[in-house]
């Protein structure tokens, strides 16, 4: 195995290992990188390192012992990856510059591929993590945080990859900045567990990034929880959208997007769990919708979505529409407000399910009418609709509801 190794990484049987610090055979970083070879380990011991802009331009690994400080000073891109197979770990990496032209990062990757970034803390920086070009790097158990944000233009992302391949973004917290994790134009990717809390924008972003999967995430108090835009082929699963309240705020946007699944997520406490516009062709499977203003807001442009024993309960409304007619199709979930029955005790109410209520209609209309929120007149409306139905679509319907929730 290991002639094997060394076959594709020949530079590994003359690797040596320099050491930076005080009292050590260089005092900076940028001496020590300077006289690496390919292949070498640098070890930096603790203290506070301001040595302006590293650049990286041989597979080297850089370990940080006792969490050595690298200052940027609010000047520099601290660390740029210049080559392939750059390991990083053990830093604190404070203080980035700032220039909403040339994104700043606090470590940039230039065309790098096989690099790895683990077991570091970014604070207070402009974009924290920038891959450009990047293939197959692993960017994981990272701390990212930054209070230097006073609005979305005055800030950059915790993790920000553009035209990027086969990026593994694992168990990362990320907060404060404008997008926890930005991808543009990134593919076959795998987002997983990782922590997005309290950024101004959203907690994960996509844009025409197609075939990627995020599984086991949480995105608590964003703007948004995360937005999918005009891309193909995304696999959402077991992810938390939680506490993503505001004016206009949502756990999942979804925005010209096309044959995804979203399975076994779980949406509370969010004013629009989901809101769709321009979707067609999406699975939705067992999720918990729970305490939301909304649970699904879709607009009369989607079309072929399945909506499929999924929990809708707590919700303020279960669903609303723009439109007039639907063409989704909503078949087996739990509704907490149905009121019909099960004679024959097959678990499945007898009567269909019409979770769009005419009180929803009128407040997606005329958003002033929730003054009326839980006033006799809804009541009396809602009931009325359901004897007489005259606004609400036909077909907007649940012919088969359960009787019982589901395991998600």
């Amino acid at each position: 195995m290991f002639r094997f190794f060394l076959l594709f990484f020949p530079f590994l049987l003359f690797s040596n290992v320099l050491k930076v610090g005080k009292n050590d055979q260089y005092s900076t970083i940028k001496a020590a990188v300077a006289a690496a070879k390919s292949g070498d380990t640098i070890i930096v011991e603790s203290g506070i390192y301001k040595e302006g802009n590293i650049s990286i331009d041989k597979p080297i690994s850089l370990i940080g012992v006792g969490r050595p400080v690298l200052d940027g000073q609010m000047k520099y891109e601290i660390l740029s990856f210049r080559a392939n197979h750059i390991v990083l770990k053990g830093f604190k990496i404070i203080n980035s510059g700032e220039d909403e032209i040339v994104n700043i990062g606090a470590v940039r990757l230039y065309d790098s591929h096989f690099s790895t970034i683990e077991n570091n803390i970014f604070e207070n920086n402009y974009f924290g993590i920038y891959i450009q070009r990047g293939y197959r790097c692993l960017i994981q158990n990272n701390k990212i945080t930054s209070k230097r944000a006073t609005s979305q233009e005055r800030s950059g992302d915790g993790i920000h990859a553009w035209v990027s391949e086969e990026l593994w973004i694992k168990n990362n917290y990320i907060e404060g900045h404008k997008d926890g994790i930005y991808l543009e134009k990134v593919v076959n990717s795998y987002v997983f567990h990782n922590y997005s809390k309290k950024n101004l924008r959203y907690g994960l972003h996509f844009m025409f990034a197609n075939n990627n999967v995020y599984v086991n995430n949480t995105f608590d108090d964003n703007n948004a929880g995360v937005a999918v835009m005009y891309s193909n082929n995304v696999g959402m699963a077991g992810n938390n959208f939680i506490n993503n309240w505001g004016d206009a705020s949502y756990g999942l946007l979804l925005k010209d997007i096309s044959f995804s699944k979203i399975k076994h997520n779980r949406f509370q406490n969010n004013t629009t769990a989901i809101l769709l516009d321009g979707v067609t062709k999406i699975d939705f499977f067992k999720n918990d919708f729970e305490n939301n203003g909304w649970g699904m807001k879709i607009s009369s442009n989607c079309m072929e979505n399945k909506i499929i024993n999924n929990n809708f309960i707590n919700n303020v409304f279960d669903v609303s529409t723009t439109g007039s007619m639907t063409m989704n199709d909503f078949k087996k979930n739990y509704w907490d407000k149905y009121e019909g029955y099960d004679l024959n005790k097959d678990k499945i109410g007898d009567v269909p399910f019409h979770p769009l209520s005419l009180y929803s209609v009128l407040v997606e209309n005329n958003p002033a009418v929730m003054l009326l929120f839980r006033t006799f007149f809804v009541d009396l409306l809602d009931k009325t609709e359901k004897i007489i139905p005259s606004l609400t679509p036909e077909n907007f319907v649940d012919q088969q509801p359960l009787m019982q929730k589901i395991k998600i």
